[in-house]
């Protein structure tokens, strides 16, 4: 394991870079709503044409609207003052910001009408952005969204992959189809049909398949429902260890090599099976399933066929027994077990974990990592493009809403990035929250965002 990088260790003294002219206090502003103009003198000719009015920018709209808003509890509590004192005052709603209409001549995008309408994102601090909506689908679009913005045909995604919410073991397993070259983040069905987020993600995304997808637009795994009016390539069975091969030798297919390693995770056991999405979205190793005392017929078949390939077993042989392991190595696989006895410590074996080329090897400040909970594993699991693009970083998990976990405080404490003298030059972690407060409440992400902060060590105060 290598040891932790020095923070600012060797590295050259930054020349400070000139400072920014303060605006001037004399600049004029347009006038406040309300504010009557000054009229020019008329010229005895002809009076020239009055100058068109600039719009008022959205961001004064949405500022004057909290000063409204603020006017009116004021109000409120200079009345309610004089009242009597027999009822019991009750402290008025805190008032919350209404979105900022565009000006007259600037439209959203329809990239910015989704984020805004998905809620993406919808909370965040100095090092966490929170996705999480009230249901599986909402939050799959945010993170699509967060990961393809749109904006342009460049943002957009070539294809999606399309897993039921109730599929966690599909999800987990089609994660590997956000790796380079396909690219295909996850959205999610519901009893057969698209709910309206995920139609509406699609509409923003726009996928037009390539050379990549084999044209496909959309992967529809499983029992989920695919669009109408998209070339989707379906890939149905009816077990979870045969729907993941068949997802295995259709990520051979599409990338044109075979994988340099293999990730077996347990069919039966959500909690340790999920950070091996993540993974798999950023290696492009594919998962398989195994059942707990036997691996089955399906998973066999395709080690076979891959039998040099690496496999690396996620969870401990309380969820995968030795006799699997055992089985695995009589068909020619070189075979590790990756695990801890409880899945917030099995997530961080993972993130820390490297042998060769696998594994995250997160051991040190200057990461991304992804936290979701342990008991909801398609939210875990549709999070996996957070993990194949931007800050890139292995799936953590808590298994409370309110209370972080011991284990993995110590972990984000042990990987706490500091500095000595200039904090420009230090690494630093962000963490990206899964879900709504329901699953992981501020108070939580607070304590999150403390540990991933930035901190001075050594020197003078």
């Amino acid at each position: 394991m290598p040891g932790k990088r020095p923070i600012n260790a060797d590295l050259p003294a930054a020349t400070e870079p000139p400072a920014k002219p303060k605006d001037s206090p004399e600049e004029k502003s347009a006038p406040e709503p309300g504010e009557k103009p000054q009229k020019p003198e008329p010229a005895a000719s002809t009076p020239p044409a009055p100058a068109k009015r600039k719009p008022i920018p959205a961001a004064l709209k949405a500022i004057g609207g909290l000063v409204l808003v603020a006017l009116v509890f004021l109000v409120a509590a200079v009345l309610g003052g004089g009242g009597s004192n027999k009822h019991e005052e009750k402290p008025a709603p805190a008032p919350t910001q209404a979105p900022a209409e565009p000006a007259a001549e600037e439209e959203q995008t329809p990239a910015a009408e989704a984020a805004d309408e998905l809620g993406y994102p919808s909370f965040a601090t100095n090092n966490t952005t929170r996705v999480g909506g009230s249901d599986p689908a909402t939050t799959a679009a945010g993170v699509a969204l967060a990961v393809f913005p749109s904006a342009k045909v460049a943002q957009r995604p070539t294809a999606v992959t399309l897993v039921d919410e109730d599929d966690w073991q599909g999800a987990v397993a089609a994660s590997v189809l956000m790796s380079a070259p396909v690219r295909a983040p996850l959205l999610v069905t519901a009893d057969g049909d698209l709910p309206d987020p995920t139609a509406q993600a699609l509409d923003t995304l726009s996928p037009q398949g390539s050379s990549a997808t084999d044209e496909a637009q959309a992967f529809v795994v499983g029992s989920a429902a695919a669009p109408d009016d998209l070339r989707t390539t379906e890939i149905k069975t009816n077990s979870p260890a045969k729907l993941a091969v068949e997802i295995a030798e259709l990520r051979d297919e599409l990338f044109k090599a075979a994988p340099a390693h293999i990730v077996i995770a347990p069919e039966e056991d959500s909690a340790f099976a999920i950070p091996a999405a993540a993974w798999a979205a950023r290696s492009g190793d594919p998962v398989l399933f195994s059942g707990r005392e036997k691996l089955p017929g399906a998973t066999a078949n395709q080690l076979r066929s891959a039998a040099k390939v690496p496999v690396f077993i996620l969870g401990p042989s309380a969820a995968i027994s030795s006799d699997v392991v055992r089985e695995v190595a009589k068909i020619g696989n070189p075979v590790r077990r990756v695990a801890a006895e409880d899945p917030v410590a099995n997530a961080i074996a993972l993130a820390r974990y490297s042998s060769g080329d696998f594994g995250w090897n997160v051991n040190d400040p200057g990461h991304g990592l992804v936290v979701a909970r342990s008991d909801d594993p398609i939210d875990a699991a549709i999070a996996a493009p957070l993990s194949a693009s931007g800050t890139w970083g292995p799936l953590l998990l808590t298994d409370d809403a309110a209370t972080l976990p011991k284990a993995l405080r110590e972990y984000l404490l042990d990987i706490k990035p500091g500095y000595t003298t200039d904090p420009t030059r230090a690494f630093y972690n962000h963490v990206w929250v899964i879900g709504d407060q329901e699953a992981i409440d501020v108070n939580q992400q607070a304590e999150i965002d403390q540990l991933a902060e930035l901190a001075k060590i050594g020197g003078e105060p």
